[in-house]
């Protein structure tokens, strides 16, 4: 019998996480962050997102991200957080963060780092990350971005805030962001 064919279904709430978004969002308001969610359908690629924003009228604002989860072959692990079209080639990226070359990591190598499952990748998942064991680095555009959108964990969800925002929740969590200037397309 096949594993995957026993494994239960996640829930699309995240109840079944080790920090569900309704923790999440509690701290990033203790915190003073002002952020907005939306509920929508499943999003697993940036496509399917794309389909969902145009189709909800809330989240036709500001800039939408993409996340990689990556490792090297010194078994580092990046999060990789840049806005939604920017085209990212590996082996550049590796260069440029002196990570050597990349590769995504495993659905569990994310589970039990980020806390989170493929489809759901996101800054917010460094909540998760209390040992430090993730780099992160983010596309420069976003730091001082007025609205971004990213995943409070699931991909059922959106959560508005700012770059500001993000950049205090960072500090919160103890993440140190490597800030990479893309150019413009």
């Amino acid at each position: 019998m096949n594993d995957a064919a026993t494994a239960p279904e996640p829930d699309p709430d995240g109840t079944d996480l080790p920090t569900t978004p309704a923790v999440l969002l509690a701290r990033l308001a203790a915190l003073g962050i002002a952020c907005d969610t939306v509920r929508h359908a499943a999003v697993h690629t940036v496509e399917q997102s794309e389909a969902v924003r145009l189709a909800t009228p809330a989240l036709q604002s500001g800039l939408h991200v993409k996340n990689l989860f990556l490792r090297n072959r010194r078994e580092e692990a990046w999060l990789v957080t840049v806005e939604k079209q920017r085209p990212i080639d590996l082996r550049q990226l590796g260069e440029r963060l002196g990570a050597g070359k990349l590769s995504f990591g495993s659905p569990e190598r994310l589970m039990r780092v980020l806390g989170v499952r493929p489809g759901s990748v996101t800054p917010l998942a460094l909540v998760n990350d209390t040992t430090h064991a993730v780099r992160f680095a983010i596309d420069a555009e976003l730091v001082d971005a007025p609205v971004l959108w990213a995943h409070p964990l699931v991909n059922t969800m959106t959560t508005k805030l700012s770059g500001e925002g993000l950049r205090r929740f960072l500090d919160a969590t103890g993440h140190v962001a490597t800030v990479l200037r893309f150019p413009s397309a």
